[in-house]
């Protein structure tokens, strides 16, 4: 029989999960939330782009937490409104349904984050008898799986490098990009993502969770970074980058450990593929890299691609497929808040056809 699930949100990685579930073999779509009253109302595989499949989305919360569902797909935002998100998932949890979710990136290793939302979804994971599992690419498999899976043919490690490279210029969220990146503002602006702290609250779980896997304790995240400006004004697919303000950014979550950065986490961006040369490149069009060091000395590049040939468009998509392909899984594990440390290997099971 397959799992039932429901979709919460469909915004730009919903939006792929939405399809995802639909056309999952092993996935039953029982249920869906949007938060556009204009989107109330209409069958699901309309708002995928697919064949009408007689769910019809409802912006009633009441509603969708009475059905009878194993799992929610939560894929609300998170970024700017993290209690709030807690709280959606809590309710879902209470309700008895296990919950899957790209939303609160810090999650992805428990452990590392905040308390009082880890109390909080404890509780309800235990009222609920279900459990509760955060991925997605990165925060995500591309920067905790796939290292841990690399250091796994060691015979000593000395430090692990876990890299982003990409140009962002399709990711459709401008939001994200102009005002919490702060592409495109004045070189003496500091954004959202680039105050104290806000960066080790989004990756530092994710260099957490990699040491954990290894079995050593990080003294202390330092943080760094660099940004560059435009050499001239580029008209992108998410707006426009005026010559001057800022185009590139490339920083580091660093995990220390015995007085050196061992475990680092690092973000190459751009909003061009001109900018900053001198910056590590992609293979390819853009991806991730992790690069082992010790005995032997390792390297593997992750590239993406979608349908359509964009690979944000890829990232959005492996990101909700992470964790749906993880249901099964996730509805099998023990009451409560899971990490990569927890779950067996998850495949595409069912999926080629």
């Amino acid at each position: 029989m397959p799992y039932k699930v429901i979709q919460w949100a469909t915004g730009n990685v919903g939006l792929h999960a939405l399809r995802g579930i639909i056309e999952h073999p092993e996935l039953e779509l029982v249920g869906l939330l949007v938060h556009s009253p204009q989107k109330a109302g209409k069958d699901a595989g309309e708002l995928a782009g697919v064949a009408t499949v007689g769910v019809k989305a409802t912006n009633d919360v009441e509603e969708i937490l009475a059905l009878d569902a194993d799992a929610v797909s939560y894929m609300a935002t998170g970024d700017l409104r993290p209690t709030e998100a807690v709280d959606d998932m809590a309710r879902i949890l209470e309700s008895g349904k296990n919950v899957v979710s790209t939303s609160v990136v810090p999650l992805i290793y428990p452990p590392a984050a905040d308390k009082a939302s880890v109390d909080r979804l404890e509780a309800a994971c235990r009222m609920g008898n279900v459990s509760c599992f955060t991925s997605g690419i990165d925060p995500g498999f591309a920067n905790d799986l796939l290292p841990l899976i690399l250091t796994g043919f060691h015979e000593r490690i000395d430090s692990v490098r876990v890299m982003e490279i990409l140009n962002y210029n399709t990711y459709m969220q401008p939001e994200v990009i102009f005002e919490t990146m702060g592409f495109g503002k004045p070189m003496d602006h500091t954004p959202l993502l680039l105050l104290p702290g806000i960066l080790t609250s989004a990756w530092g779980p994710v260099v957490h969770v990699i040491a954990a896997g290894l079995g050593v304790v990080v003294d202390e995240i330092r943080e760094t970074y660099e940004q560059v400006p435009a050499d001239e004004t580029y008209e992108t697919p998410v707006g426009t980058i005026e010559k001057g303000t800022v185009a590139g950014l490339n920083f580091e979550v660093q995990g220390i450990i015995g007085g050196e950065p061992r475990i680092v986490v690092n973000h190459v961006t751009r909003m061009h593929d001109d900018v900053a040369p001198e910056w590590p490149q992609p293979l390819g069009k853009g991806g991730y890299r992790v690069i082992t060091k010790g005995n032997p000395n390792l390297q593997i590049d992750f590239q993406m691609e979608g349908e359509s040939g964009d690979h944000n468009e890829a990232g959005l998509l492996t990101t909700a497929m992470r964790v749906l392909n993880a249901i099964p899984a996730v509805c099998a594990a023990p009451p409560g808040l899971l990490s990569v440390l927890d779950l067996p290997l998850v495949t595409g099971r069912g999926l080629m056809r």
